[in-house]
């Protein structure tokens, strides 16, 4: 074998071991639990109140080649809110908070990525809640990609983002410490 064969061979090798070659859609894994929408609120400056989305559903694009073109859009539903605690969590639906009566639904679309880092990037996109919607930047970091044991080919991410209760007209004031929630998400999709 010639050395001109033998560089050929292994960079087919390599370029075969790094996944397919251009942009996929995938689906967010809910169905087998392997991706979170989690939230926490600091409870009046002394602890931090922690929380995450039940039901959730959402798909993106990734290539790998081109991280930034990649696109997600991601729908909760907002009444699935579970913080441990039925009570609370009746109040979190609330008018107070949620009013999932009249808002079911909290979506978060992409407008665009900017690449950060070899494995880091910023996600910036239209966060819908309480029929508000607004700008908001995720810090999103690219976990791995590959294939399962099922015969899919899947990618994950985590992403951390924050915002004010206020900039989506949640009227129930905590008091200072309490304003911001802070986000955390893990998304795996299988590619379709």
């Amino acid at each position: 074998m010639t050395m001109k064969t033998l560089l050929a061979t292994a960079l087919g090798a390599f370029l075969l071991a790094a996944g397919p070659a251009g942009a996929a859609d995938y689906v967010i894994d809910t169905k087998g639990a392997h991706a979170s929408i989690n939230f926490k609120v600091k409870h009046l400056g002394f602890s931090w109140l922690a929380g995450r989305f039940d039901e959730f559903s959402g798909s993106f694009s990734f290539d790998p080649a081109n991280p930034e073109a990649s696109k997600i859009s991601v729908e909760i539903v907002a009444e699935s809110v579970n913080s441990n605690h039925a009570k609370r969590d009746k109040h979190i639906r609330s008018a107070d908070f949620l009013e999932t009566d009249k808002y079911p639904k909290a979506s978060f679309v992409s407008t665009s990525m900017k690449k950060t880092g070899e494995r880091t990037g910023v996600i910036t996109g239209n966060l819908t809640l309480r029929g508000i919607t607004k700008e908001i930047a995720i810090q999103a970091e690219y976990i791995g990609g590959g294939d399962d044991p099922w015969g899919g080919f899947r990618q994950g991410f985590a992403g951390t983002t924050s915002f004010k209760m206020a900039d989506f007209g949640i009227p129930k004031d905590l008091g200072p410490a309490s304003r911001v929630v802070e986000m955390e998400l893990h998304v795996e999709g299988i590619r379709q």
